[in-house]
This record gives C-alpha cells, sequence and structure tokens, in this order.
C-alpha cells in the first residue's frame, strides 16, 4: 500500500471511530424508544450536525466536510448499527446531490422523493417559477424534516432538483414496522421559485434515486445485522442452560454460524456496490447487493430472536430495534424481487456470451 493510501485508509478508520464514539454515546435505549413514540430528538440531532456527518459528502469548498463517497457508506452502515433514529443517510445523500447540482448547504435535516419504483413527480415551468404534480408513497420522514429534494422529470423527459420545504407538500403520516416515519406526500400544484430548481446531476441518471436509495438501505442493512449478530453471540455465551452457556451446543452454534455466512455474504456485496458507486456498472452491483443482503437480513433477524428463545421481541432488549429496521429496510427503495428482476435483465440484455466475463469481471 501507498503512503497516500495509508494515510487515507487511516483517516477513514479515524473517522469511523469518532462516529462509532458519538452515537455510542448519544444514541440510548430511551432516545429510540421516545423516536419512535413520535418525539423528534433535537439534542441527538444537534450533536449529529453539529459533528458534520449531516455534510460529510459535501466537498470543502462548498462549506462541507469533503469524506469520499466510500467513507460516507460506511458512515451509513455505522449509523445502523447504532439504529439512529434520524434521517442521517438520506440527509447526507440529499445535501451531496443538490450541491452537485449548484446549489448550497441546506439547514436542517432533508429527505429524498420519490423513493419507490413507479413513483413520478412531475415538474412544469421556466425561469419564472415551477409548479410540482404527484405523489410520492413512503417518503423518509417526509413530513418531519425541514426539506424534501424532490426529483421531478418534466415534459420532455428531462430530470430536474426541486427543493421543497416544510409544510408545501400535503403530508399522509405514515410509520414502518421500526416505527420510523414513511409519509405520503402530495404535490398538489406546489409552487417552487426558479431558485429552488436545479438541473439533475449525472448522478441520478437511469434509476433515479431508486438505485442511490438502495445503496443506503444495503449499507444499513449491513450494519443491523452486525448489531443482531453481536447480541446473539453475547448472549449465546451468557445464557446458561443444563450446566453450560448455550453457545456451547451445537444446534446454536449451527444456527450463529447460518447466520454468520449470511452476513458475510450480505457485507461482501455491500463492499462491492461500494467500490462500483459512481461507475458505469454500479446498477449491477447495488442490485445484487441490495437483493443479498436483503435475502440476509430475514435470515439474521429470524435467527437472531430463535437464539433468544424470542426474548428479543420483548421491549427489555434493544436486540428489536434493529431486526424491526432489518424487516422495514429490505421492503425500502426496491425489494429483493425488483432487483433480482433487475440483475436478470441485466444480464439478459448483454447476451449470454457477456455471462461469463461480466462475472469475472465483478
Amino acid at each position: 500500500m501507498s503512503k497516500a493510501n495509508q494515510q487515507e485508509a487511516s483517516m477513514s478508520a479515524i473517522l469511523l471511530e469518532q462516529t462509532d464514539r458519538l452515537l455510542g454515546e448519544q444514541v440510548t435505549k430511551e432516545i429510540i424508544s421516545a423516536a419512535e413514540e413520535g418525539k423528534w430528538p433535537d439534542a441527538l440531532w444537534q450533536a449529529v450536525e453539529e459533528s458534520g456527518l449531516t455534510i460529510a459528502m459535501v466537498p470543502e469548498d462548498a462549506g462541507g466536510v469533503g469524506v469520499e463517497a466510500a467513507d460516507a457508506l460506511r458512515l451509513v452502515r455505522r449509523s445502523a448499527f447504532h439504529a439512529l433514529p434520524l434521517p442521517l443517510p438520506e440527509t447526507l445523500l440529499a445535501q451531496s446531490l443538490w450541491v452537485s447540482a449548484g446549489g448550497e448547504v441546506v439547514e436542517g435535516a432533508v429527505t429524498l422523493a420519490p423513493c419507490n419504483p413507479g413513483d413520478r413527480i412531475g415538474i412544469t415551468g421556466s425561469g419564472g417559477g415551477f409548479t410540482l404534480s404527484g405523489a410520492a408513497r413512503r417518503v423518509p420522514w417526509g413530513g418531519r424534516v425541514g426539506h424534501v429534494l424532490v426529483l421531478a422529470t418534466d415534459a420532455n423527459g428531462n430530470e430536474h432538483l426541486a427543493l421543497v420545504p416544510q409544510g408545501k407538500a400535503r403530508a399522509d403520516a405514515r410509520r414502518n414496522l421500526a416505527f420510523e416515519s414513511r409519509d405520503t406526500l402530495v404535490f398538489d400544484g406546489v409552487s417552487l421559485p426558479a431558485a429552488a430548481v436545479r438541473a439533475a446531476p449525472a448522478a441520478t441518471a437511469g434509476e433515479g434515486l431508486l438505485l442511490l436509495g438502495a445503496q443506503l438501505r444495503t449499507q444499513q442493512m449491513v450494519g443491523a445485522m452486525e448489531r443482531c449478530l453481536d447480541y446473539a453471540i453475547a448472549y449465546a455465551n451468557e445464557r446458561v442452560q443444563f450446566g453450560r452457556p448455550i453457545g456451547k451446543f451445537q444446534a446454536v452454534q449451527h444456527m450463529l454460524a447460518v447466520a454468520a455466512g449470511h452476513f458475510a455474504a450480505a457485507t461482501a456485496a455491500a463492499d462491492a456496490a461500494i467500490e462500483a458507486h459512481g461507475r458505469d456498472d454500479a446498477e449491477l452491483a447495488v442490485a445484487v447487493a441490495k437483493s443479498r443482503a436483503g435475502e440476509a437480513a430475514g435470515q439474521v433477524a429470524a435467527i437472531s430472536h430463535q437464539v433468544f428463545a424470542a426474548m428479543g421481541f420483548t421491549q427489555e432488549h434493544p436486540l428489536h430495534f434493529s431486526t424491526r429496521r432489518l424487516w422495514s429496510w429490505r421492503d425500502e427503495f426496491g425489494a429483493e424481487a425488483f432487483w433480482q428482476e433487475r440483475i436478470g435483465r441485466l444480464v439478459c440484455n448483454n447476451g449470454g456470451d457477456a455471462l461469463w466475463p461480466l462475472l469475472t469481471g465483478a
């Protein structure tokens, strides 16, 4: 490894360590529980924002921290390990996209819309002002954040980013299984000044926000699965039954080995997706990672609860904070079936002769 690469790896390790320390101290069971009851954790958000994590992907000359995309995605993974009950991943991505489109850093939390296959928001207008129309389902914290970054399409098929302040769109409150806000936003003739609309950057071309969001959820699932395994292994070594820890029993060891295998495969796929971020082959890498992580999430969550003999379903143990997020995130920004079909289409479009080079090249 070159000296420059060693320095870069060292800075990445320091950044992740500082993030772990901050979230480990600030994200408590009480704060997560309160957030799931609908209370926005102001002090926690302030601590996260003051640390610079929300603008980590924004270049330094634009007022950000200037962290590489790969490191920022690993920050997303660590935030999920701690079950952070805030839209940090969405804000990270939204800030980066808006600045890359020519905008300035936005104060406060920002989310993204639309987030689901088939959802579309239209835009009309010109330099004198713009109007949005359409609806977006299951928008993360859609009615809670200060701004929503909307990817809208005009009649000619051109994509635009529109920064919509809170209250402009009608919000129909919804929550996922983890009690995270997933509101439906209706843009019924929402008017915006020209300064709030920019031509969409190249990063949103093709799949728009869907591919980028799938990348976020993949990294979050890997972080949450790591937490589940930590809980399960610790409990298996502590819980004594018939005179010895249950982790000494072959059946329990086998379950944990199966879960660890799924986690390892999902982590490898997620790492490959990070490496492909911004490249031409990113769609295939993210499709593989999102579908593999979704499959692993179901297995790891189920096995973790089996090790706890279902005790983890109760409110007393924090395991359910992670498993409920896994069950929710696997369906967001396209579930396994959606991305598996996409993998098949990508392979078939290239023809049979290209399959082997595709696999070996990956």
